[in-house]
């Protein structure tokens, strides 16, 4: 027996289904491929696209128009291209998907900024590549923004301390800086800049740490190496590694760069590092020749100094108006041959703040850092020094130039005078004092003291190879016997006559424990 329908039921039922149901039109601008291949797709059709606008094809792949031209797109892919045919639909992002979406009303490429990046590995894109799940971002950032303008900066004051004797002494780094770090392969600069994020521990300042085309061994790594020092607890490794396509390691920096300012923008302070922009500019060469532009010098193309400088010009200092934040950059470049003369690196040269240049000859001679005192320089970081070290170090670049000059004609001379020995046996001290061992990142006060009993004669008496015993003790010493001094001088960061008074005397007490115990002496 069938049981019979109620009319009501009926409507009930219509009514409920109704009332769930939105009547939206959703509309985007929809092109067709015209090419495809070697990780770039030209695309008619997307008359109102803008450059660096996010599309998505037919397959689900998304790219970014980095190509306008009169009848056609130029799209960088950055997902599989075998996915993608001639003749596939491409469109624009609706405003729905916009809306709902990663990019928060902006239809260019956007990165996740905020907490939830600290102590995470993330591509190029800011999707998360370390195994820890994914990222649940709040907020999200455009990777393309214009630099801040001359009114919103001020000078750059405030110290970075690395923890390197040689770059605090006589290339310092202040918050807001742009220090280019430059040397052939295998010399230490990766280095350097891990060494620079581990002595952030405490400063309050949030690293990100950029991997242009490096191994993904390479990149464990370093990350390992920052996790062992604690410095993952306010690190993030944006990763664009070897097997990566060339569009991801073009936009790394720019996506790290926006995490980066963030911090910022919101008045707290920031360290990016990367590492390489030279695979950076080629993987750049490769989409520009790719997408048919003109190549000039070395194949590259006219926009390639640009390429650097709006990313360079994104750190600053900014004023007290703006919150009184910094970015600070610390870009890397890898020469042939020593050659600081090449393109790439004058390019960069000349958009940075100064220079540290890592030399080969000086790296296989045993020195580390293998930093070339009278080819590095820093343009604004003696504003930031803090007083007590640049009284410390004043005469210590024109000693080290000295020393390298007369040991160069030393080679040639069979009898030498007793000031020209002196000052030689000085200088090699001072090489020694101002090596270091990778990390271990040096507080300034002990810095200061250490370079001060170089300069004053205090290791002239003591053999080459025991100065580093030597460092070993007074730094213990400082630790375990004179905490007081250290604060006070950490705390007044000068040397006016009584605390140079008091380093002279702890100097003169710790040198007399150290030669009543050294052997033969």
């Amino acid at each position: 027996m069938t049981t019979p329908i109620r009319p009501e039921e009926i409507v009930a039922i219509l009514h409920q289904q109704l009332a769930d149901f939105e009547n939206k039109a959703e509309m985007y601008e929809v092109g067709t491929v015209l090419s495809v291949g070697d990780g770039i797709a030209r695309a008619h059709g997307l008359a109102n696209v803008t450059l660096g606008e996010l599309v998505m094809f037919a397959s689900g792949v998304t790219g970014m128009a980095l190509n306008l031209e009169e009848d056609n797109v130029g799209i960088v892919v950055f997902g599989d291209v075998a996915s993608i045919k001639e003749g596939d639909e491409v469109r624009l992002f609706s405003s729905r998907e916009i809306k709902e979406g990663v990019q928060e009303g902006n239809r260019v490429a956007c990165v996740p900024v905020g907490a939830q990046l600290i102590g995470r590995i993330v591509d190029a894109r800011g999707v998360a590549i370390d195994d820890l799940g994914p990222l649940e971002a709040r907020e999200f950032r455009p990777i393309e923004v214009k630099g801040p303008g001359v009114v919103d900066r001020q000078n750059v004051h405030e110290p970075l301390q690395t923890g390197i004797k040689v770059i605090d002494a006589l290339t310092p780094i202040g918050r807001g800086q742009r220090e280019l770090i430059i040397g052939d392969r295998k010399t230490g600069k990766t280095t350097l800049a891990v060494d620079t994020i581990i002595n952030q521990r405490g400063e309050d300042i949030y690293c990100f740490y950029v991997a242009i085309g490096q191994k993904r061994s390479s990149v464990a790594q370093i990350y390992e190496t920052l996790k062992r020092h604690g410095a993952m607890a306010y690190t993030t490794i944006v990763a664009a590694t070897a097997s990566d396509p060339a569009p991801m390691q073009f936009l790394a920096p720019y996506a790290a760069t926006a995490m980066a300012e963030y911090y910022r923008d919101s008045g707290r302070h920031a360290l990016v590092v990367y590492d390489d922009l030279t695979k950076q500019a080629q993987a750049y060469r490769q989409l520009s020749l790719l997408l048919r532009r003109p190549p000039g010098r070395e194949a590259y193309p006219g926009d390639i100094f640009y390429l650097h400088s709006r990313l360079l010009e994104r750190a600053a200092k900014m004023n007290q108006k703006k919150g009184a934040g910094s970015l600070t950059a610390l870009p890397i470049i890898e020469t042939q041959a020593g050659d600081i003369a090449a393109y790439i690196p004058t390019n960069v040269i000349s958009i940075t703040d100064g220079q540290i240049f890592l030399e080969t000859d000086l790296f296989n001679a045993g020195q580390r850092p293998a930093i070339n005192p009278g080819l590095s320089v820093s343009r604004v970081g003696g504003d930031a020094q803090i007083k007590a070290m640049k009284q410390t170090a004043g005469s210590l670049r024109l000693d080290l130039a000295q020393y390298r000059e007369l040991e160069a004609f030393a080679q040639f001379a069979s009898d030498l005078d007793d000031a020209t020995r002196r000052q030689l046996e000085r200088g090699q001290r001072l090489m020694e004092v101002i090596k270091q061992d990778a990390g271990m990142p040096i507080s300034v006060a002990y810095q200061v003291a250490i370079i001060y009993a170089g300069i004053h004669g205090f290791l002239d008496s003591i053999p080459c190879a025991q100065v580093k015993a030597f460092e070993q003790g007074l730094f213990a010493d400082l630790q375990a016997r004179y905490p007081d001094f250290v604060q006070l001088l950490i705390k007044t960061r000068e040397l006016n006559d009584s605390i140079r008074g008091s380093l002279t005397k702890i100097l003169t007490e710790v040198k007399e424990r150290f030669d009543s115990t050294r052997p033969g002496y």
